[in-house]
């Protein structure tokens, strides 16, 4: 296939769940199709990223783009002539009609086979009547997590204006839902709400995968008594409040049985928050971004996913259970694996619940070491990023194959009209 995909990010350094999960499906995927990606640049990524594309795609193109960096005089203004637009903040910030011109000339010029719109942002610069079909490509169901943010909310203004972004969110989504082709979910999870949010029918999903060969147990690395980690982008909403709920509900629950527990957050963009509450509590430790996650999670007893916002799927959860962490997350954190409570992770959605799994898995090496073997077994068995992209080539062939045949109809009832007296 020949296949042009949208997206409005360069992917390295690969170091968010999204970025990971489509470097290693393009990665698989260019081995057997031809990969153009045209992107949207802000400027923002490392000068080599451009270089390093070729390890995912085999043309490259950038659209420039300029965003408003979060928290600036210029951010807060954006929000707020935000109010009087249709689109959502999060999808109105990446509209670029030079995108638009780009995609309706490249689909003009080059026979491609398939479309895809990586994430939903990239989708609003969809042109209507292109005559190749599109697949929209969704990491999450992007107004359930603008639901689930609205609701933890307890500042009254905010709470407000986090229900109209999310109102917003779901008109814009379900439309493109039903304007696409074909729709790909990460989870069955995801796949049910859409198809029953916004009544579509060929939405289809493809499991979370992970480089099993990458993240392996290090056999040499000791992890330290009583530590836990937590990896993942701190500049991605659901991340930052999961981490300030389990500082402020859950942790202290934990330190009056084990005082000397200790929390690694490990991830791009902490915020000024939390970097000022690591200087006062000498037990959190907030590294910012790194290189390799490997090493910090190598280094803890167990892992946590105390995440109350989100959707999609967790790539983290299956990074750890590689490395043979026990895990201990939400039922939010763990939306959508196929994964059993008590077997391969532990599930607890309150405070003391969290708490005392977590004291559980600290105390009791027998049970931990039972419960990351489970989990290591189940992801290197079953989620390796081949069997992935298999899945997902199937998908994207089928489409193709779909439109090929309506178009075969459609000439086929104009024949036949045309020779009606």
């Amino acid at each position: 296939m020949k296949i042009l995909w949208l997206k409005t990010e360069l992917l390295h350094p690969v170091d968010k769940g999204g970025k990971i999960r489509t470097y290693h499906l393009l990665k698989q995927l260019k081995s057997d199709h031809h990969i153009t990606y045209l992107t949207l640049d802000d400027g923002s990524a490392p000068a080599e990223a451009a270089e390093q594309a070729s390890e995912y795609c085999h043309e490259l193109i950038r659209i420039p783009h300029v965003t408003r960096e979060k928290f600036s005089t210029g951010f807060y203004g954006e929000l707020a002539l935000n109010m009087a637009s249709s689109l959502p903040y999060a999808i109105r910030k990446y509209k670029s009609p030079a995108m638009t011109a780009a995609i309706r000339e490249l689909v003009a010029k080059n026979d491609y086979d398939v479309i895809i719109c990586d994430f939903l942002a990239p989708a609003v610069n969809l042109p209507r009547g292109l005559q190749c079909p599109v697949v929209l490509f969704q990491h999450n169901v992007e107004a359930a997590i603008w639901k689930r943010h609205y609701e933890v909310q307890k500042n009254t203004a905010k709470r407000i204006y986090l229900s109209w972004q999310w109102l917003k969110m779901q008109r814009f989504e379900g439309s493109i839902c039903r304007r696409v082709d074909r729709v790909i979910a990460v989870s069955d999870a995801d796949a049910e709400t859409m198809q029953k949010d916004y009544r579509i029918e060929k939405v289809y999903p493809i499991p979370t995968g992970v480089d099993v060969e990458f993240f392996r147990p290090n056999a040499a690395a000791t992890p330290a008594p009583n530590s836990l980690v937590f990896t993942g982008s701190m500049d991605w909403l659901p991340n930052e409040d999961g981490i300030n709920y389990f500082n402020d509900e859950i942790l202290p629950l934990i330190k009056k049985s084990i005082p000397g527990v200790t929390l690694t957050i490990v991830g791009r963009n902490p915020s000024r928050k939390l970097l000022e509450l690591a200087q006062r509590d000498s037990s959190i430790i907030v590294t910012g971004r790194v290189d390799d996650v490997r090493p910090y999670m190598e280094r803890a007893a167990a892992y946590i996913v105390p995440l109350r916002i989100g959707g999609g799927t967790r790539l983290k959860i299956y990074e750890a259970m590689a490395m043979e962490k026990p895990t201990i997350s939400t039922t939010v954190g763990a939306e959508g694996l196929p994964l059993r409570d008590g077997v391969e992770l532990l599930l607890a959605n309150d405070p003391r619940a969290f708490a005392d799994a977590v004291l559980k898995v600290l105390t009791d090496a027998n049970f931990a070491a039972q419960l990351s073997k489970n989990a290591a077994q189940l992801v290197r068995q079953n989620f390796g990023w081949d069997r992935v992209s298999a899945i997902m080539a199937e998908l994207c062939e089928a489409v193709v194959v779909d439109r090929q045949t309506a178009g075969l109809r459609a000439s086929r009832l104009h024949v036949t009209n045309s020779a009606l007296p």
